[in-house]
C-alpha cells in the first residue's frame, strides 16, 4: 500500500493525457519516500455519466484518493498530500487553463486492522532494481 486512485469525468479522455497523468502522480507518490515501488498501486476510474457544478457538459473533473496505511504523522500526510495534488495540477495545468475543470484530493488513512494484504511484488521490485 498506498493507493492512489484517480476518478476523472470521461470527457477528459480527448483533452487530457490521463495514462500521463497516472504515471505523473505515480512518480510524485514515489518521490515521497513514503512506499516502496512493489506496494504503490496507481490507477483511474473514468466516470460516463456525471453532473458537475450547472451541467454544462465541458465541465470536468479530476477527483484523487490516497490511500495510506495506519501510523504517518500529521505532517508526512500533509506532505505527501501536498506533493501528488501539486504534480496532478502541473500535469493538468494546460486543460485547466483553458477549460472548467475541478481538481481534488483526498487522503484516507487506513485504520488498522482495516487492511490484509499479499504482494510478492515487493521481492520482484528488489531483484529488478539489484538486476539493472
Amino acid at each position: 500500500m498506498p493507493h492512489v486512485i484517480v476518478e476523472y469525468s470521461a470527457n477528459l479522455d480527448p483533452r487530457v493525457d490521463i495514462p500521463g497523468l497516472l504515471r505523473t502522480v505515480h512518480q510524485a507518490m514515489l518521490a515521497t519516500g513514503v512506499a516502496e515501488l512493489g506496494a504503490l498501486r496507481t490507477r483511474a476510474a473514468r466516470r460516463e455519466h456525471v453532473v458537475i457544478a450547472d451541467g454544462d457538459p465541458a465541465n470536468a473533473f479530476v477527483a484523487i484518493t490516497l490511500r495510506l496505511g495506519h501510523g504517518r504523522d500529521e505532517a508526512t500526510r500533509a506532505r505527501v498530500a501536498q506533493s501528488v495534488f501539486d504534480a496532478a495540477c502541473a500535469h493538468l495545468e494546460p486543460d485547466y487553463a483553458k477549460n472548467p475543470l475541478a481538481i481534488s484530493l483526498e487522503l484516507e488513512e487506513i485504520p488498522p486492522p482495516g487492511s490484509l494484504k499479499r504482494n510478492n511484488l515487493h521481492a520482484r521490485m528488489r531483484a529488478k532494481q539489484a538486476a539493472a
